[in-house]
């Protein structure tokens, strides 16, 4: 899938973004008034969402910094990765080894913009505009090959973002297809929206759907997310709200509420 540059025209202000989105719950500023419009209408049917978005971004703050400091991971391949906001993935990994190098991925063209922007004098990052499930385009970039090397363990990242992969295209299936390009060592974290909820599930997924013009797939279930993992080590605690996963302290924050939730953890392949 050809990435391409990033053009003012490329952006259709009027739809909604995922990614735009995210920001929005995050307190950012790179968003418009149909992604503002968007989070407000989804709040009023699940009203967590926001302090959810804010819980996942902690999570991927801690496995980071745990991978870099506890494993020794130099290397990381963020799929689907959003626009930056404070404590990306670089800052957190290059805080615990300045020699850490880090591949962005994102479809979004203004996440490539803003991205390139930021990252414009760290030599050991790189955005590219890609679709998450090209897993050969990705791995053959020309950035991936100036930063990662694949003879050594690489951490590839999935964080809330499986549940904009529809069934068609086989989320699990591209979870398998990365692990089976990466050495011994290397790990796998994945999270996506999950609820035990029927009604919520086909809310959020119909509205979602609807809103991003298609560019959705599905709020699942615990179950089919343990799927994607089956046959790694899970580190523990195992698959669980990520606001539970290995908190900082006793008064870290943790999601009060379970009308959805972000659910998984970490695998290592050996």
């Amino acid at each position: 899938m050809q990435e391409e540059s990033w053009r003012p025209d490329a952006i259709d202000t009027t739809v909604p973004s995922v990614a735009r989105m995210y920001d929005y719950y995050l307190g950012g500023d790179d968003n418009y008034a149909s992604d503002r419009v968007a989070c407000e209408e989804l709040l009023k049917a699940v009203p967590s969402t926001k302090v959810l978005a804010v819980n996942n971004r902690r999570f991927l703050r801690r496995v980071v910094r745990m991978l870099a400091s506890d494993y020794g991971i130099r290397q990381f391949i963020d799929h689907g990765s959003g626009l930056p906001t404070q404590d990306n993935v670089h800052q957190v990994a290059q805080a615990v080894d300045r020699s850490s190098r880090v591949v962005y991925v994102d479809n979004d063209p203004i996440v490539l913009a803003h991205g390139r922007a930021l990252l414009e004098e760290n030599d050991r990052t790189a955005v590219i505009q890609a679709d998450m499930r090209d897993t050969a385009g990705i791995f053959g970039h020309p950035e991936t090959e100036r930063l990662i090397d694949f003879d050594q363990p690489v951490a590839a990242l999935f964080v809330s973002v499986l549940h904009c992969i529809p069934d068609e295209s086989d989320p699990a299936g591209l979870v398998r297809e990365v692990a089976r390009r990466l050495v011994p060592g290397s790990f796998l974290v994945v999270c996506q929206l999950v609820s035990e909820r029927p009604e919520i599930r086909k809310y959020v997924t119909d509205f979602m759907a609807e809103a991003t013009g298609g560019h959705w797939g599905r709020v699942r279930e615990q179950r089919e997310v343990a799927a994607y993992l089956n046959g790694f080590e899970v580190l523990e605690p195992g698959l669980v709200e990520v606001s539970t996963w290995r908190p900082d302290n006793d008064l870290a924050p943790v999601q009060q509420t379970d009308e959805w939730i972000e659910w998984g953890g970490v695998a290592r392949l050996v």
